[in-house]
């Protein structure tokens, strides 16, 4: 798309004369690299849950919301694009078809980059740590910040997680091992949790 724009814009400098001057030429193309770099992309992925909407920036993986879920694209105010030409695009529907034939794919190699405050940062990297078809509390993940810190503060910083199944959110339950509250639906949390092999009427609250 970058290269589709750069013959317009060098018409415009250059007018009938034709001399591209190698400096106008590098100066275009970063014009318009920053600005597709500055923008957020976004594509979709049909999934077993339904549509699942991607965000990317600067190719990294910025948001992944199930069709419904609260707290949808944050408080995000960039510019928005479509485009399903992203590399961390393609790497994540990858990871995702991977994830959802039962298989359990590592995150190592998708560049996540979720936008938040130093807590909820805090609490998102914990949730990464959660291993496949396991599940914690809120209060388990409390403790790993500070002795006095509040169930009821992480469960916010959770709900807000902007990078659901990858950043698995939908591993955390309450602290009687009952299923609560998920942004993306009750249904769907069952749903992933039982995909993942974990047996919703025998649940078993691991760390």
């Amino acid at each position: 798309a970058i290269l589709m724009q750069l013959p317009q814009a060098i018409q415009m400098i250059c007018g009938e004369s034709g001399i591209v001057p190698a400096a106008f030429v590098a100066i275009i193309l970063n014009i318009l690299l920053f600005k597709t770099f500055i923008m957020i992309c976004t594509t979709c992925y049909d999934s077993p849950l339904g549509k699942l909407t991607l965000a990317g920036k600067n190719n990294k993986l910025i948001g992944l919301w199930i069709e419904g879920q609260k707290h949808f694209f944050g408080n995000f105010k960039d510019k928005i694009k479509k485009n399903d030409d992203l590399a961390i695009f393609r790497k994540t529907e990858k990871w995702l078809d991977s994830y959802f034939n039962g298989e359990n794919p590592s995150i190592e190699n998708l560049d996540l980059n979720p936008q938040g405050t130093d807590f909820r940062l805090k609490v998102w990297k914990i949730l990464e740590g959660i291993a496949y078809g396991e599940v914690v509390t809120y209060g388990d993940i409390a403790k790993k910040i500070s002795y006095d810190m509040s169930s009821q503060a992480v469960g916010g910083a959770v709900g807000h997680n902007p990078i659901s199944i990858i950043v698995p959110c939908h591993r955390v339950v309450g602290f009687d091992g009952k299923l609560t509250g998920y942004a993306g639906g009750l249904e769907n949390k069952v749903k992933l949790l039982e995909l993942e092999g974990v047996k919703i009427r025998d649940l078993k609250v691991i760390f």
